[in-house]
């Protein structure tokens, strides 16, 4: 969708706006808008034990999580939300917001579920979606792991403020809406390439955005490029890992980049993951896996 290469700090960052498109016992959940009576997010329940929630991102099934749940059922209550308009899930909001509702009812969620202080861990515009929870609703989260997330995602592109964000962000949620199919699966195949280093998930990539409404993924693409969380991490007071993708990339160059745009969160950890691009839990899942049960650890 946004066809010109990347440019931070000189490197070339061609896959990096692929961040953007660009996650036993079973019950179904679905919020709703109380003026609509239509789902938000529908959570899919799994095994027993302290409450983890899994977010996806932008335009992902709730399968990107399925590793990861199959290893913490056995001693974690795992929440797997879908979010609505993405991978075959109803949308009837039409060109609506996206992620503040969103977040809304995930709070939503976490109250009339009773879930005491659960882990969120959010991939990619998840892991926005996460932030934003955390700094509306501290006293909901217990703790966050972001997994190649920014809480600016336009500084991948040299923004530095929203406003710098805007036109490239119009343009490519235009280009969402303008697309015919076979164009948009073409470029969808092309972008995959681009964020998972497995041809498996290359695949899942690809069905997914295909299944998505293209109103609900112009609307969390333009809003996702604008969001700017950054003014709020100083405030916050819960335990967050953020997990990131070195993507073939200097790992200095990198380091900086999640340094800077994480700035001010006290107590932050950061975690960057080699070999991988921006699907983590794919490319790299025994050291993904490792990396969650270290984030869900018990404090000493």
């Amino acid at each position: 969708m946004l066809r010109r290469a990347l440019q931070i700090n000189g490197i070339a960052m061609k896959k990096w706006w692929a961040a953007l498109l660009g996650a036993l016992m079973l019950c179904g959940w679905s919020v709703a808008n109380a003026a609509q009576g239509e789902a938000r997010l529908s959570v899919q329940v799994r095994g027993q034990g302290p409450d983890v929630i899994l977010i996806p991102g932008l335009a992902s099934g709730r399968e990107v999580w399925d590793g990861l749940a199959a290893q913490l059922q056995a001693g974690h209550r795992v929440h797997l939300v879908q979010l609505a308009g993405f991978a075959g899930e109803p949308w009837a909001y039409g060109d609506g917001p996206f992620l503040q509702p969103a977040v809304e009812a995930l709070a939503g969620y976490i109250r009339e579920q009773q879930l005491d202080h659960p882990a969120i861990i959010g991939h990619s515009m998840g892991g926005l979606c996460g932030l934003m929870l955390a700094q509306a609703y501290p006293d909901e989260v217990g703790r966050l792991m972001t997994v190649d997330t920014l809480p600016f995602y336009s500084a991948l592109f040299g923004a530095q403020t929203v406003e710098d964000a805007r036109p490239a962000a119009e343009r490519a949620a235009q280009e969402v809406l303008s697309l015919d199919e076979a164009t948009f699966r073409q470029r969808q195949a092309r972008v995959a390439q681009g964020l998972s280093l497995s041809p498996f998930t290359q695949a899942q990539i690809v069905g997914w955005a295909q299944a998505s409404d293209r109103h609900a993924l112009a609307a969390a693409l333009k809003e996702t490029m604008l969001a700017d969380v950054r003014p709020g991490l100083a405030a916050m007071q819960l335990p967050v890992t953020a997990l990131y993708a070195d993507a073939g990339r200097p790992a200095d160059e990198v380091d900086a980049l999640w340094a800077a745009q994480y700035q001010g969160l006290v107590g932050l950890k950061r975690v960057r993951i080699r070999n991988s691009y921006h699907f983590i839990m794919a490319d790299q899942p025994q050291v993904f896996a490792e990396a969650v049960q270290r984030f869900l650890a018990p404090a000493m």
